[in-house]
């Protein structure tokens, strides 16, 4: 595809600063509410906020490393940035949908790239009884918190609590306890991804705990819903000789 029209965005830091200012003289620049393509420069987190940001316009976005681990983006380098863009492939994501009730009666709902996790708030472990599909399948699990998380998000916060990583198109979700106290042996579970998942917080009271959806964060919750929302798409590209399914099938071999 040919590109008529590209929107520059980039992280506070000095460096991706300095690169936006270069790109927008050398290729020109629009608002991102008209590109056809959005180029981020920054590193993961910085994506993360603006897939998040331009969900809603279903624009492909396109990433280009001025952070640290850049897992979700591209190598910088800034001659050839139409043809690279043209040429790139693309990798289409649903988010998850947290739908988080709170002891207070209140409710949020927020979306996730990555994860849906649950945190305990204080040094007492948490409690949560687990339901897949309206099936109690764990009545108690005492833990400092579980998480729910996409293949694009296996790789993150899911394999740091020893999660499984899971390849691109598998059709799965990662249900993964983080450290889990009882029952001791329980490492989580793979789920479909149309499965929905609750988590019911057991003594709350005592134990509350909070629940983050990437990085909004409900506090003090009661119930957490947990499902795939289909109705919102989100395209990433990247370099053929970099794209998403090569470097998480790498992971499964990094020593």
């Amino acid at each position: 595809m040919y590109i008529h029209s590209i929107a520059f965005v980039a992280a506070e830091t000095k460096i991706a600063q300095d690169a936006m200012y270069r790109l927008k003289h050398r290729y020109g620049h629009v608002s991102p509410d008209i590109a056809e393509v959005i180029v981020a420069l920054g590193g993961d987190g910085f994506m993360l906020e603006t897939l998040h940001r331009y969900m809603g316009r279903k624009v492909p976005i396109y990433g280009m490393n001025r952070g640290t681990v850049g897992f979700l983006m591209n190598e910088f380098r800034e001659i050839d940035l139409p043809e690279r863009i043209a040429e790139a492939q693309t990798v289409e994501l649903h988010p998850l949908q947290m739908e988080a009730h709170t002891k207070d009666g209140g409710s949020m709902c927020a979306l996730a790239i990555n994860e849906v996790s649950l945190l305990r708030e204080t040094r007492q472990a948490a409690k949560l009884r687990i339901k897949i599909d309206g099936v109690e399948r764990l009545p108690e699990l005492v833990c400092d918190g579980a998480l729910v998380c996409t293949p694009a998000g296996s790789t993150a916060y899911n394999l740091s609590a020893h999660g499984p990583i899971l390849p691109m198109g598998s059709g799965l979700m990662a249900l993964t306890p983080i450290s889990p106290f009882r029952p001791r042996r329980w490492r989580g579970a793979l789920l479909p991804e149309r499965a929905e998942v609750v988590f019911e917080i057991l003594d709350a009271e005592k134990r509350p705990v909070s629940a983050v959806a990437d990085y909004t964060e409900v506090r003090d919750v009661s119930k957490v819903i947990i499902r795939e929302d289909r109705s919102m798409k989100i395209r990433l590209l990247f370099d053929p000789e970099h794209n998403l399914e090569e470097r998480i099938l790498k992971e499964q071999f990094v020593e």
